[in-house]
């Protein structure tokens, strides 16, 4: 039987958006329970409400998890909203404040990581092993575009995956085929039944951020000139994770001669050296995303290739010591190896 609270919104879902968030569920567990990632903006509320119906038409339960980055003068109401919705639509809604700290990494990074650091906590609380994340087609172009300008490479190009693992949690991105307009409207359609109203995150379009600055100043050129831009991006991500499957397939038969750590953290810088050339980026590549971090520039990657090809392979002569994100990658005793950031660098 479906919870009466799940009934009363069925003038305001979307089809594409629902049949896109059972697509996503369907290799989830029968009974397994959900987690929404909900900021209470529209498209993360949204993602709530629709997977409150697919949760209650599957029979599993849902939890709503809602980070208070306090970088905001407004968070505290972005909070109370998020318990707002998670009542009306009748799920669990769980909230923890964390502290943003950028330094050395840069704002958006470290409340990325820091989000990421506190959903993993509240998951492991309620049981949850999967949780959706909200971003859509507009984000997907977007980040196609940035790292094209950073240069990440064709690999790179996947941008978002639809399902990624970090901390031990399968994070789903159901909508990355979805247009923000289709899920606006929705957002619409329940503001008109039930009066609640999104919050809006002003630094979604600030210049001085490099998503803001595509969303503000370059998105209106693109928009005018070629109205399909998004569209047509999103399916290049789609085609360079098929080429990146591929890849994968590759670098796993390499790894295992790697003579890597058991946690994965380490492998041997002689036998990464012993690859040819051209598979030991791809190598570096996949260390990086098996233990959820991001993908460094072209740049940042071929400055790593050339010291790790350098070092002494004891390091004896001299350590390599690489920052990326919160994390140090370091060579010690002819082992590659990553390390949490601390108040001090690696020994």
């Amino acid at each position: 039987m479906k919870p009466v609270a799940a009934d009363r919104w069925c003038a305001t879902y979307d089809d594409d958006l629902l049949t896109a968030v059972r697509v996503a569920l369907a290799d989830v567990p029968a009974g397994a329970a959900l987690g929404v990632a909900l900021s209470a903006g529209a498209d993360s509320a949204m993602l709530a409400l629709h997977a409150a119906r697919v949760a209650a038409d599957t029979g599993r339960h849902l939890h709503c998890f809602h980070i208070h980055h306090g970088l905001q003068a407004s968070a505290d109401e972005w909070l109370n909203q998020a318990h707002r919705l998670a009542g009306l639509i009748g799920v669990s809604c769980h909230s923890r404040r964390v502290r943003v700290d950028a330094q050395g990494t840069g704002m958006e990074a470290a409340a990325r990581a820091a989000r990421y650091a506190a959903l993993a906590d509240l998951a492991a609380q309620a049981g949850v092993g999967h949780v959706l994340l909200a971003h859509h087609q507009d984000d997907q172009a977007e980040t196609v575009l940035l790292r094209l300008l950073r240069g990440a490479g064709p690999l790179g190009l996947g941008a978002m995956a639809p399902v990624m693992r970090r901390d031990d949690l399968l994070y789903l991105r159901p909508w990355l085929d979805q247009p923000r307009s289709h899920i606006l409207q929705a957002a619409d359609r329940f503001a008109a039944i039930s009066g609640w109203q999104p919050v809006h995150d002003p630094s979604n379009r600030d210049a001085r951020y490099a998503r803001g600055a595509v969303r503000a100043d370059l998105a209106p050129v693109l928009d005018g000139r070629w109205p399909a831009w998004r569209r047509t991006l999103a399916r290049h991500a789609r085609q360079a994770r098929e080429l990146e499957q591929w890849a994968l397939d590759a670098v796993r038969e390499d790894w295992p001669r790697l003579d890597p750590d058991a946690d994965g953290l380490g492998f041997s810088l002689a036998s990464w050296r012993l690859l040819p050339a051209s598979r030991q980026a791809p190598v570096l590549r996949f260390w990086l995303r098996s233990q959820g971090l991001r993908m460094p520039t072209e740049a940042r990657l071929d400055a790593w290739l050339k010291q790790l090809r350098e070092v002494h392979a004891l390091g004896h002569d001299r350590q390599v010591r690489l920052r990326h994100e919160s994390h140090w990658i370091v060579v010690q005793k002819g082992r590659v190896l990553l390390v949490p950031e601390t108040s001090s660098k690696p020994s």
